[in-house]
Formats: C-alpha cells, sequence, structure tokens
C-alpha cells in the first residue's frame, strides 16, 4: 500500500470515530434534554407522553395535602388558565408554599395527573423561572384578550 492510500485510510478512520463520538454524545444530551410546559399546554395535549418533562406555575392555595405517610404530597399547580394535580413523594424545599411558583419534574400519568421526581421552589419572592415568568405572562394576556 502506497503512503498516500495509508493517510486516505487514516483520515477515513479518524473521520468515522469522530463521527461516532459525535452521534453518541448528541445521543445522551436528547435523553436528558428536559422541557418546561405550562398547565394549559398539558391540558391540550402538547407535552411529551413517555418521556420526562418540567410543569410550572404557582400552587393554588387550599391545595396541598399531605398524606398519613409523611412523605407524599399532593397539590395542583396553576398558570391562572388551568390548574393540573402534582403528587410527590419526597421532602418538599422549604420555600414551598401555596399561592407561590413551582417547578416539578416528573412524568405525566395515564389519569393525566403529574407525577413528580423533583420539586423546585423559588428561592425568594423577586424570582421566578423566566419560563415560569413567560408562561403566566402569556396566560394573562390570552385571559385579558377574552
Amino acid at each position: 500500500m502506497k503512503p498516500r492510500q495509508k493517510r486516505l485510510l487514516l483520515i477515513i478512520a479518524v473521520l468515522a470515530l469522530v463521527s461516532l463520538a459525535a452521534l453518541l454524545v448528541l445521543k445522551a444530551f436528547k435523553s436528558n434534554l428536559v422541557f418546561f410546559y405550562t398547565p394549559t399546554e398539558v391540558v391540550e395535549g402538547k407535552v411529551p407522553v413517555a418521556r420526562a418533562f418540567r410543569i410550572g406555575g404557582m400552587v393554588v392555595d387550599g391545595s396541598l395535602q399531605r398524606k398519613q405517610d409523611g412523605v407524599s404530597v399532593s397539590f395542583s399547580v396553576t398558570d391562572t388558565i388551568h390548574a393540573i394535580d402534582v403528587t410527590y413523594e419526597g421532602i418538599l424545599p422549604d420555600l414551598f408554599q401555596e399561592g407561590k411558583g413551582v417547578v416539578a419534574q416528573g412524568r405525566l400519568s395515564e389519569n393525566g395527573s403529574f407525577i413528580a421526581d423533583q420539586v423546585l421552589a423559588k428561592h425568594d419572592e423577586n424570582y421566578m423561572p423566566p419560563e415560569a415568568a413567560e408562561a403566566l405572562k402569556r396566560a394573562r394576556e390570552m385571559k385579558l384578550s377574552e
């Protein structure tokens, strides 16, 4: 084999390996990607069925219910148009309160409620995740235009 053919074969092998590595990285990135949705988008069926996603909005006043086991809770999240019931097993963040912003990550159950794996509460009264703030703003605008 001539040196030119060896170089060409080496370049092709390196390109194949780099392509394979890029494909594996993109696949791992896609499987870990979690999108944010509002309760209205969940009701309208715009959410992935078999994947985890985040839902955000305000915790509905009076909706927090603690179960007898002391760890399981349920509450509702609203974007002022629709509300979604959320169940969670774990310790809620210290700043979790009714009437305050929350983002929950998990999956939609067969009955339409949201089963959260993780619950995030805002860290002070001035902060809200940008996605949640934008969703609430859009919901208010939609409500005013009706």
